[in-house]
């Protein structure tokens, strides 16, 4: 008996579409075109790309952060999600309603006929009908996974940005950065502005923008920042001569998110003659935004540090963003990891950052198990103290229970580890 489609809640959609195809990650755009075309998905608004190793996310909700204040109406698709799959779709910043989604994956379902999609494929479908019927002015869309293969970029960029190259999901994109920028590199297209942002490009990455005939802007040379001597504000510039002065620091915590918001204001400058915006626009935006669990401490008593990072590049951050919060006598550290990422890259970069780790693996197949984690962890930080836990919630349970008002609890790892902890807290 089939399925009665369009009497599934959204949890039980989602279940069906994690059993739908295969595999998590089957790489190409063949298929996701297909159904896009079968759906007559061709937005006639700009589409903004949002690519990179780290800082996607953040990009993405300054950007929408900054058009919203200008008065657009903006459709944000972002991913993961950290507590509730609504938060990848949302306009003007407010997620989708559950009946909306569940609408729009019923229509899918409906097109897509033999084709079999993954669960992103199906959600990024359906995020792209949503900001379609909701007649949004502007689509800003985070890569998934690598580039040029990923379903996003089967929807044509008005621009695209490439935040930075770092090693993350080399199975899929390759085991060096020159390997990984060649597929970020995915995201461009002829003719069209090409933002890169990291400091040190690989080679790759600029020969495939050359190669299709890309307008390459990169960081440092033809647009950059500089923080100004006194107070928090900064400037932005290109090289065509624009100076934005006086701007306030970005309200996501962390130095680094000056280079993110850089990012932000040279996208903007690219569709300024279809989406104009004002500085008072782009210092309301800048002051406003919100985003989960980037560097976020929680109010209270130990601090408590949420971060989503999950590679070296991100550990190295998070490293640097501890060392400017002050003194705490005791850092606890609660963290769960993939077991495909490069465990011993973070814990090196972290072990003399945190004096107990609390291991422990989050509900998810692919998970490293917490022995594995404690392995590590014995080897680059000797000194410190472990202790493994069946699960998330009771290490985090644990760390609060260890910790003194004056120590720190730091929860990082994975998106799925700080999940758990926001979860564990909400309850």
């Amino acid at each position: 008996m089939p399925i009665p489609f369009d009497s599934l809640s959204l949890d039980a959609w989602l279940s069906h579409l994690e059993q739908l195809h295969p595999s998590a990650i089957d790489m190409g755009l063949e298929r996701v075109a297909r159904v896009r075309d079968a759906l007559g998905l061709k937005p006639d608004f700009p589409v903004l790309l949002v690519g990179g190793t780290n800082g996607k996310g953040s990009v993405c909700t300054m950007l929408s952060s900054i058009l919203c204040a200008a008065g657009y109406k903006v459709g944000t698709y972002t991913s993961p999600h950290l507590l509730h799959y609504q938060e990848r779709v949302a306009i003007n910043l407010v997620p989708a309603a559950d009946a909306a989604i569940v609408a729009s994956f019923q229509a899918i379902e409906v097109a897509r006929a033999d084709v079999s999609l993954t669960y992103f494929e199906f959600g990024t479908l359906a995020a792209m009908q949503q900001f379609m019927v909701a007649g949004v002015d502007v689509a800003v869309l985070e890569v998934g996974l690598g580039g040029r293969l990923d379903a996003v970029n089967v929807f044509e960029p008005f621009a695209s940005a490439v935040v930075n190259v770092g090693l993350d999901h080399q199975a899929y994109l390759g085991d060096t950065r020159e390997a990984i920028g060649h597929e970020k590199a995915g995201v461009y297209r002829p003719g069209k502005i090409a933002i890169c942002a990291d400091p040190e490009p690989p080679h790759t990455l600029i020969a495939e923008a050359q190669r299709m005939g890309a307008n390459l802007q990169l960081i440092g040379q033809d647009f950059g920042f500089e923080k100004q001597a006194e107070g928090q504000q900064w400037t932005w510039w290109n090289k065509a001569g624009v100076h934005r002065h006086a701007l306030p620091f970005p309200a996501l915590r962390g130095q680094y998110q000056l280079g993110n918001a850089a990012v932000v204001l040279a996208l903007l400058d690219a569709v300024k003659e279809v989406l104009p915006v004002a500085i008072g626009d782009i210092k309301r935006g800048l002051l406003e935004v919100e985003l989960a669990a980037r560097f976020q401490v929680l109010p209270g008593r130990p601090a408590v540090v949420l971060d989503v990072g999950h590679n070296p590049h991100a550990a190295k951050v998070l490293r640097a963003n501890l060392d400017s919060m002050g003194f705490y006598p005791v850092t606890h550290a609660v963290m769960g990891m993939m077991a495909d990422k490069d465990i011993a890259g973070v814990v090196e970069l972290l072990a003399d950052r945190i004096d107990v780790w609390h291991l422990a693996a989050p509900q998810l197949p692919r998970a490293a198990a917490p022995e594995q984690l404690a392995k590590l962890v014995g080897k680059l930080a000797p000194l410190a103290k472990i202790n493994i836990y069946e699960n998330v919630p009771l290490a985090f349970t644990a760390a609060c229970k260890l910790a003194e008002e004056s120590d720190r609890i730091l929860a990082f790892g994975s998106f799925y580890t700080v999940a758990e902890v926001m979860a564990t807290r909400e309850r």
